[in-house]
């Protein structure tokens, strides 16, 4: 699929220090390199281990971080899966892409990702992109189990906007 761009400073926070003000420091050491480095292995340890337990199914799931570089590889059962898994990573604060290497059993549509702005609601983004408020069901639904609630989305957030079934 390629590469994506996410908003580095939204999103839930998985690494131990602040990513952002870790960066922006003046490396001292090889030391303080290696210890980003862990971090990073941490952090997608746990990532890896988030999508497992959102049921998402890829074989041989296996993600790396850089900077504010994620690579994802491994194969998924659809494409529904692997652009859920894309944004699983993708909202992570620190992480500004996401390489996709993911390969798919059932090939189907892609869907549009759309960035969650200052105001928006899902029916917001339902009568933008479908034409009617009352379709904010369908994106919340096709962004299950990231989502828990239809009035629980944020600024910088990226949600997957499925294209209508005919």
């Amino acid at each position: 699929m390629g590469l994506f761009k996410f908003i580095k400073s939204a999103g839930a926070k998985i690494f131990g220090a602040d990513k952002n003000s870790r960066e922006n420091s003046v490396k001292v050491s090889g030391e303080q390199e290696h210890s980003e480095e862990i971090e990073n292995e941490k952090a997608a340890s746990k990532l890896e281990e988030t999508i497992r337990d959102l049921n998402l199914k890829v074989e041989n799931l296996k993600i790396t971080i850089k900077n504010e570089l994620a690579r994802i590889s491994g194969k998924a059962i659809d494409q529904t899966t692997r652009e859920k898994v894309i944004l699983v990573v993708g909202n992570v604060e620190g992480i500004a892409q996401v390489e996709d290497n993911m390969v798919v059993d059932n090939k189907e549509p892609e869907a549009v990702f759309h960035t969650v702005e200052r105001g928006d609601s899902l029916s917001k983004i339902a009568k933008e992109h479908y034409g009617s408020a009352n379709k904010y069901q369908i994106i919340f639904e096709a962004n299950k189990p990231m989502l828990t609630d239809p009035d629980k989305i944020y600024p910088g957030q990226v949600l997957r906007i499925p294209a209508l079934k005919e």
